[in-house]
């Protein structure tokens, strides 16, 4: 009886003691990463190509988000592309206050016009348009996790006249390549084509390239 007591005594504590575990190495990497004002709850971004020479697109995502740090004014997005091949960005809440080149990224930002506490939690969205060279044969685009995020969904939408003949994705830092298989290209009801990818907890740091052939 005394034996089966202590072992009833672990197990009611150690759901408790994994929980207070997690959230203590959760907050230690959030602070020793230096991962900025805030972390992601959910990522979702589309990336549509608009006509059969893939030389115009729009992009929007939409971020919910939970601050980590006190008296935020401002944060800062990241856009994959030259600032003369961007045009019409917009975002909401906050206001675009400056834009700059690292690279080939632009960076731009963004002033909340309100103060953000710890934990106060916000949903962003963020569009732009995107003008480049014709994409003759492979196109690619990138997504880099930056901040600890909980979920991820990424999606290009295709011309109807031009389906990719082959996908995949590929985890650049974990030199892992997937292949997409077509039952994965679903047909819009505007007879678009959409591929859609998804990842729980991707890792810090990790850059996730959707890759295509056309």
């Amino acid at each position: 009886m005394q034996i089966s007591s202590l072992l009833g005594g672990a197990d009611q504590l150690l759901p408790t003691f994994l929980s207070d575990l997690y959230r203590w190495g959760r907050s230690y990497v959030l602070r020793s990463t230096k991962l900025g004002a805030f972390e992601v709850l959910n990522y979702e971004s589309t990336l549509e190509i608009m006509d059969v020479e893939g030389k115009h697109g729009k992009f929007n995502k939409v971020e919910k988000v939970r601050f980590i740090q006190n008296n935020v004014v401002a944060v800062q997005d990241q856009l994959w592309g030259f600032k003369k091949s961007i045009t019409d960005y917009k975002c909401s809440p906050g206001a675009p206050v400056d834009f700059y080149q690292v690279g080939y990224k632009t960076y731009v930002v963004i002033s909340l016009r309100e103060v953000k506490s710890k934990d106060d939690e916000e949903i962003f969205i963020f569009q732009w348009n995107l003008c480049g060279k014709p994409i003759i044969r492979f196109g690619f685009w990138e997504t880099n996790i930056d901040r600890f995020t909980q979920n991820l969904h990424l999606k290009i939408i295709f011309p109807e006249d031009r389906p990719p003949i082959r996908l995949c994705m590929i985890e650049v830092n974990h030199n892992r390549t997937i292949k997409l298989d077509k039952i994965k290209l679903t047909q819009l009801p505007d007879k678009q084509w959409q591929i859609a990818w998804e990842s729980n907890t991707p890792r810090l740091n990790e850059t996730f390239t959707m890759k295509w052939e056309w």
